[in-house]
């Protein structure tokens, strides 16, 4: 099945309806005592009642306007649906920094196409930014300013801002992927931490120029690989090879196909 531009345009709005509705549950409970439950037992894996509610929200108006549409969340899981469309949902990416009152947390919204991200967006509702990739570009939206962005167009490693949201094994990753990391980040100039997908933001408006992740889920990373596309990035695996469903979870986004492959290189020692 093709698609449309105005499909497009139509699923972008859409989109937007929804990042607006995700707000109105989560802004209501940020900073203001949101019920915090731990998801994994002994390992502190924390969800907050906004976490669920802005995915129920977002579900019901998903369901309602686009029935036939799949559907993949963070809080309540898949939703087969009749074709190839697929909804891929985090309604609060980055809860440790939502319940501890920074403002790195984002909502992430998707639109798969067979399987592939065609459209991207990562909401921050306490700093009113936006941004909405579809049609491979990106544009930033805060409050009433509206641009397209594109990445910083860095190509050397030993002047890149580097990002992880926690570079240590006992985080998100393993031993030998901590060993990698700390090699990049050796390399590069300045490295900062716990951005969560808000990282991917800066990243694609210039103001930070290679991130690297391990340990995520698709409904982490869809909504990001358009928005870096979009905006003249590159992102994949740490294989090189575009991120999927049967890999680690292990992500690297970079401003330039040179900064890239510097990257990979030293991540693989």
């Amino acid at each position: 099945m093709s698609f449309s531009q105005n499909d497009l345009s139509e699923y972008a709005a859409f989109a937007g309806r929804l990042a607006d509705a995700a707000r109105g549950e989560s802004l209501t409970r940020f900073r203001k005592g949101a019920t915090i439950f731990n998801k994994a037992g002994p390992w502190f894996d924390p969800v907050t009642d906004a976490d669920r509610e802005a995915e129920r929200a977002l579900r019901r108006m998903i369901e309602s306007v686009y029935p036939g549409h799949g559907l993949l969340g963070e809080e309540f899981g898949e939703r087969e649906g009749e074709g190839a469309w697929r909804w891929v949902l985090d309604p609060v990416d980055g809860t440790r920094a939502f319940m501890c009152g920074t403002v790195s947390w984002t909502t992430l919204i998707a639109l798969e196409h067979d399987g592939a991200p065609v459209l991207g967006m990562i909401d921050q509702p306490f700093t009113d930014e936006r941004w909405l990739s579809v049609g491979g570009k990106t544009v930033y939206t805060h409050g009433d300013e509206t641009r397209d962005v594109k990445t910083s167009g860095l190509k050397d490693i030993a002047k890149a801002r580097l990002s992880t949201t926690d570079p240590l094994p006992t985080g998100y990753f393993s031993d030998a992927e901590a060993a990698a990391f700390a090699r990049v980040a050796k390399a590069a100039r300045v490295a900062r931490y716990s951005l969560d997908a808000y990282a991917y933001g800066l990243l694609a408006m210039g103001e930070i120029d290679l991130v690297i992740e391990s340990a995520l889920q698709r409904y982490d990373y869809a909504a990001l690989l358009p928005v870096i596309e979009g905006a003249g990035g590159v992102v994949t695996n740490w294989q090189g090879e575009r991120p999927g469903s049967d890999d680690k979870g292990e992500i690297i986004a970079a401003a330039t196909p040179e900064l890239h492959a510097a990257a990979l290189a030293l991540l693989a020692g």
